[in-house]
């Protein structure tokens, strides 16, 4: 799956948030200064054309829909992110953002227990 710009990415999560919804809806989820009609609706074309999102047509007007959940999204992506930032390193990764999020001891510790967890299931 390709990656998605950011403006692509800002209208994939408004429509996860609602789960379907017209040009006019996904505008007034979206910051100001608000983008144009035209904008959004060139911009869900192409979220379509990459295979992101379909629609429901009620006569000239279309109600749209995501066809891939966030999760799978951010799953397909998330490898992408580590090579392209952290040599593939998921321990380097995980140090970043525990630096940078200033994690304490209590919370990296509850962290480990969960990847040990995980590692049990």
């Amino acid at each position: 799956m390709k990656k998605l710009t950011y403006a692509e990415e800002q209208i994939m999560q408004i429509l996860w948030n609602m789960e379907k919804a017209f040009v006019k809806e996904i505008i007034e989820q979206m910051p100001e200064p608000k983008p144009a009609y035209n904008t959004v609706s060139t911009m869900i074309r192409i979220l379509e054309k990459k295979g992101v999102v379909d629609h429901f047509a009620f006569g000239k007007t279309h109600q749209y829909y995501p066809l891939i959940a966030r999760e799978e999204y951010a799953r397909s992506h998330y490898k992408l992110f580590m090579k392209d930032y952290f040599g593939n390193s998921f321990k380097q990764m995980v140090s970043f953002f525990a630096q940078e999020e200033k994690l304490s001891t209590n919370e990296l510790e509850e962290l480990l227990d969960q990847i040990k967890s995980n590692e049990t299931k």
